[in-house]
């Protein structure tokens, strides 16, 4: 049994009002769930960022080896490396010396990946870590003048925190990092309301299995009888704040029992369980946003459209 995550469970459903936190999202079956969702029409942040790499992938090159021996690439939450495949090929196409180090909570996720990797570019040096975002900074290595560290945190995952923990967690990095390392940070950025929404309420339901998956995971785990036809997926989105978030709806009043946990857990109806945070920002506030966690924003790379943002930080 995950003690963590048994422990998270009891403490986000015995609150009020209840939550879960997004990182479980991510056992087998999530992984799978959300390849379907990277791979929907109405997903678009897969895509745009996919077109900034293919289309930017020289100028990043210059700009990471720039004024230093070699670099190392750190990405937080790498998850399939589709996107960055794209910059590792030809990073080594171009005889960079560089080596890849991905993060990821999943287990799953990370071996196929690693193991992906290396059948695919025989050459490329990497060492896969499983962890999440914040033990991740633990792998953060000494400064080294010669060697650019540059942590990739991509997809928009800075926005699956509120804005002042996404402070508080840069700052995290930036005590970690040296006057050479770079953060590459993807965000989303505030656009037309009911494009953003239709991310994350698709016509065919795989979002919505993807948050009920996490009920059905707590079933697995934990001996529970959630039953997922009680519960309603409903996500909103404000225009003003940029603040997407998910919920599932307790659709009666019901009692939820852990078996394995020696728990049950109450619901009234209409009682809502967060699951997660998508914050958009506009380029404005993430400069601001830098600005608070002492980076500076150094670079911009927008796709076609401006619905998505990959920019280089330097320590301001």
């Amino acid at each position: 049994m995950d003690n963590s995550f048994a422990q998270d469970v009891l403490n986000g459903l015995s609150s009020r009002p209840k939550f879960l936190q997004s990182k479980y999202f991510y056992d087998k079956k999530g992984d799978k769930i959300f390849q379907e969702i990277m791979s929907m029409k109405e997903y678009y942040l897969t895509n745009a960022e996919y077109d900034i790499f293919t289309n930017h992938k020289a100028e990043l090159l210059e700009l990471f080896s720039s004024g230093v021996e070699k670099f190392r690439i750190i990405e937080f939450g790498a998850g399939d490396g589709l996107k960055t495949k794209v910059l590792l090929e030809y990073f080594l196409n171009k005889k960079a010396d560089f080596e890849y180090l991905p993060i990821d909570i999943s287990k799953n996720v990370l071996n196929t990946l690693v193991l992906d990797l290396k059948n695919r570019f025989p050459k490329l040096k990497v060492s896969g870590i499983r962890n999440d975002y914040f033990h991740a900074l633990e792998h953060l290595h000494d400064n080294d003048e010669k060697v650019r560290n540059i942590i990739f945190f991509l997809g928009s995952n800075i926005g699956n925190f509120k804005k002042e923990e996404a402070v508080s967690f840069l700052k995290e990095i930036g005590s970690r990092i040296g006057k050479q390392d770079f953060l590459f940070l993807g965000t989303d950025l505030k656009k037309d309301p009911k494009v953003i929404l239709d991310a994350y309420n698709d016509a065919k339901g795989i979002t919505k299995s993807f948050n009920l998956n996490l009920l059905e995971r707590i079933n697995r785990e934990f001996g529970a009888n959630f039953d997922l036809s009680k519960f309603k997926h409903y996500p909103i989105y404000d225009p003003q704040t940029g603040t997407c978030k998910s919920y599932l709806i307790s659709l009666e009043n019901q009692v939820v029992e852990m078996a394995d946990l020696n728990n049950k857990i109450e619901f009234e109806a209409y009682e809502t369980i967060h699951t997660e945070i998508s914050q958009k920002y506009s380029v404005s506030e993430l400069k601001e946003i830098a600005q608070k966690a002492g980076f500076k924003m150094s670079y911009q790379f927008f796709d076609e459209r401006k619905y998505f943002l990959d920019s280089v930080w330097e320590l301001g």
